[in-house]
């Protein structure tokens, strides 16, 4: 990075503020204005910073317990219903609630490993059935992990109704397989204890989805799985140590958000690439992409200014992009800047020479460094983020640095990290859609039937909506049909009743 000779020196105005920020949040402060809600991920690791004895009690006890379930589950205590051990997890959740485990699986996870795990994360039905395909012979010794702050989430909710029927189908009692992993007094709070589910994990509301994977959300997959989460929460609690540092050039975390902000010039002009040279780090990008995008992706300031702040964020991993788009980076529009993930260790097997002197891993290495110079050189600038290796320490290290980043970088754009109004809108507009189905619905009749612009007229709706809600009722009920068309403008609707 080619920081001007005088950055440092104009932007440490800037800097105070967001190191005073940092303070106030880690001392429970009302971070988050619009929800006024404290911010308390960075207690997760070191409890005794919580703001009361009560919550550091809450989260030394939830660890415990969690440790505790995990080593009854691998012992055969909590078991399945045949009297067999539990050996597969099923993780249903969404954005935060999938991508911190399936980040941390990852990168982490090992044939050996007691358990292994796979995820609900989204609403497709194909999805569904793609899992279910692949775990329905173990069926019977799966372990579901529900996980949702609300419990009203529709997506995750989805998930679980359809995982119960498929359990009910194979003669399978869902409630002594589930877990949930939720808000106290939440709906699947409620529905959990009501159907007594074998256990119920708390997530807090002074931590966001994003900054939940040392929370239960990521803590609760990791210990069954059989990972080391005291490593990962330490890894994490040292990070934080020295990105509290008032020092910027002792402080990776500022020096971080001070590059995003001098190549982006304080508002997101370039994207970030994110190339891990690693194959257990892939999902490190998609991680990162809820982590940064929803935090500083914000159409106002905390002043109310509109200032449609953010910082695009894709990758892949090395030496893939190397035959991907490398090219375009090297030679392309310079809309960009890239960050290099290098791990020192190659593997833990014995040394494997594929040239006389050479291993793959040599090859890995020239190849990180030979982009990354070959970047410089035609005036592309980048970041090499540099570990000794994937393990849980330096995993939870890594996540630590760019939740702390994340939050100097808000502070210097002004900017409240905490929020996700966005993500609402999206929600509601959904929402929306589903009840102009149910009415689009109830118009439908039989015999020739009618058209989009029929229906639309009679419930005042865009016509282009309602086609497309009458397509897709075509297309997955077997009761409406396309009755008559050839041209896509003179396609009508009918329904069997």
């Amino acid at each position: 990075m080619k920081f001007p000779d005088d950055f440092f020196e104009k932007m440490q105005p800037k800097v105070d503020k967001a190191f005073a920020a940092m303070r106030e949040l880690e001392s429970g402060t009302i971070a988050n204005p619009d929800e006024r809600r404290m911010v308390g991920h960075y207690w997760l690791r070191n409890p005794a910073l919580a703001s009361s004895a009560e919550l550091r009690a809450d989260i030394e006890q939830t660890n415990k317990r969690i440790k505790e379930f995990a080593t009854d589950v691998h012992a055969g205590k909590i078991g399945a219903e045949n009297a067999k051990r539990f050996e597969h997890i099923l993780l249903i959740g969404i954005g935060g609630s999938a991508l911190g485990p399936q980040f941390v699986a990852g990168a982490l996870g090992s044939w050996n490993d007691p358990m292994d795990i796979d995820f609900f994360d989204n609403s497709d039905p194909d999805g569904f059935d793609r899992v279910f395909d692949k775990i329905d012979k173990h069926l019977s010794q799966t372990l579901v992990v529900v996980v949702s702050k609300s419990g009203g989430t529709k997506e995750t909710r989805n998930g679980m109704l359809e995982t119960n029927a498929k359990f009910k189908a194979k003669g399978l009692q869902f409630n002594r397989h589930a877990v949930a992993v939720t808000g106290v007094g939440s709906e699947l709070d409620k529905y959990a204890k009501e159907n007594k589910w074998l256990v119920r994990f708390p997530m807090h509301d002074w931590v966001g989805g994003r900054t939940s994977v040392m929370s239960a959300v990521g803590l609760l997959p990791m210990a069954l799985e059989g990972f080391d989460i005291d490593n990962f929460l330490a890894g994490a609690a040292a990070m934080d140590v020295r990105t509290r540092i008032p020092d910027v050039a002792q402080n990776a975390a500022m020096l971080l958000a001070l590059m995003w902000y001098y190549t982006g010039n304080g508002k997101g002009e370039k994207d970030m690439v994110i190339l891990p040279y690693k194959d257990r780090l892939t999902l490190f990008s998609k991680y990162l992409q809820q982590l940064v995008m929803e935090s500083l992706g914000k159409e106002r300031d905390l002043d109310g200014k509109i200032v449609h702040q953010g910082i695009a964020v894709y990758g892949n991993k090395g030496s893939t992009d190397q035959h991907a788009y490398v090219q375009q980076l090297r030679d392309g529009v310079l809309n960009f800047f890239v960050t290099f993930i290098e791990v020192q260790k190659d593997r833990h097997d014995a040394r494997f020479e594929v040239e006389d002197g050479v291993t793959s891993g040599d090859y890995l290495q020239g190849f990180l460094r030979g982009t990354r110079s070959a970047l410089y050189e035609s005036g592309r600038e980048s970041i090499t983020m540099s570990i000794p290796e994937v393990n849980a320490f330096n995993v939870g290290a890594l996540i630590a640095l760019y939740e702390r980043a994340v939050g100097f970088y808000a502070s210097l754009v002004n900017v409240n990290a905490y929020d996700q109004p966005g993500v609402e809108a999206g929600k509601t507009a959904a929402t929306k859609l589903l009840q102009l189905q149910k009415q689009v619905r109830e118009k439908l009749t039989t015999g020739a039937g009618k058209s989009a612009e029929e229906i639309a007229r009679s419930i005042d709706a865009d016509p282009e909506d309602v086609f497309h809600v009458l397509r897709h009722l075509a297309s997955n009920d077997p009761h409406v049909r396309i009755t008559t068309g050839g041209k896509i403008v003179d396609e009508r609707f009918s329904i069997d009743r």
